[in-house]
């Protein structure tokens, strides 16, 4: 493209210039004018190419457009490269069994709604649907039995992934321990690996306190019985779990003519025994 830049070339003269093969020169010419960003007209025995700077101009500012996008603060982008970096960082600590034993995470959130409708979102699974995977993933079944002892199932998928046919981004097994409703719920939930292994032991507890506003959530997160391979996971705890806790905040704060009656995310399994 440069040396078309400074002036039309004949193909033979440019696959000298570019130390390279005259068919596979040939050949990228003829894609770059399909792609409408160069011309080319016989002289003799000879074909020249020549640029369209217009077009040019166009995709520049395109690509220009997209890279704006891609690089927005707080975008997906940012999330992507923080995660990447999170990754690096626990997959050379994974050295061993037990390795995060141990680690813990805490969050904070003040939410819109009074703790009884807070309660109802921790552990309906018609409402839990709704903010229980990070932004980019989706919850494709979902079993919550409110009580101590009841069981947790968590699968989900890519967001995008509207018909299944994709592979299942996550799953997770778990038991709920603690039920105080409208005060404290605590369960302990198990990212399942590939082979259908724990990765790990996430001992989740939920504090809720009443304020003027609606109510103050904490949250503590603790890791036990960690394998080699969770590593992956415990990268995506602090953003991803982190995105959930948004999401619940967003959907209390939105307006709602009743939840009480709000059904199941279409496509997804969700079954609750109280």
């Amino acid at each position: 493209m440069n040396l078309l830049a400074e002036r039309p070339r004949p193909v033979g003269v440019l696959a000298q210039l570019a130390e390279a093969r005259q068919p596979q020169t040939t050949k990228h010419l003829q894609t770059l004018q399909r792609a409408g960003l160069v011309t080319s007209q016989r002289s003799g025995q000879r074909r020249v190419y020549a640029l369209r700077p217009e077009p040019l101009r166009e995709l520049a500012a395109t690509l220009g457009r997209l890279a704006d996008t891609a690089d927005q603060t707080g975008g997906p982008r940012e999330t992507y490269d923080r995660y990447g970096a999170s990754l690096q960082a626990e997959r050379l600590a994974a050295d061993e069994p037990g390795w995060a034993d141990g680690r813990s995470f805490r969050f904070a959130r003040s939410l819109a709604g009074r703790p009884e409708l807070v309660w109802r979102h921790l552990t309906e699974t018609s409402l839990l649907a709704r903010w229980w995977t990070p932004e980019d993933l989706r919850v494709s079944e979902l079993v919550f039995d409110a009580r101590p002892g009841g069981r947790i199932v968590l699968e989900y998928r890519d967001a995008e992934d509207a018909d299944g046919s994709d592979q299942v981004a996550g799953r997770g097994e778990g038991v709920v321990e603690d039920v105080r409703p409208g005060e404290r719920l605590s369960y302990r939930l198990s990212p399942l690996l590939p082979g259908g292994g724990r990765a790990f032991t996430a001992h989740v507890a939920f504090d809720l306190r009443p304020t003027t506003t609606g109510t103050d959530l904490d949250v503590l997160y603790r890791i036990t019985d960690s394998t080699i391979p969770s590593a992956d996971f415990v990268a995506g705890i602090e953003i991803g779990f982190g995105q959930s806790l948004d999401k619940l905040a967003a959907a209390l704060a939105a307006p709602s003519d009743d939840t009480s009656n709000t059904p199941s995310t279409d496509d997804t399994d969700t079954r609750s025994t109280k």
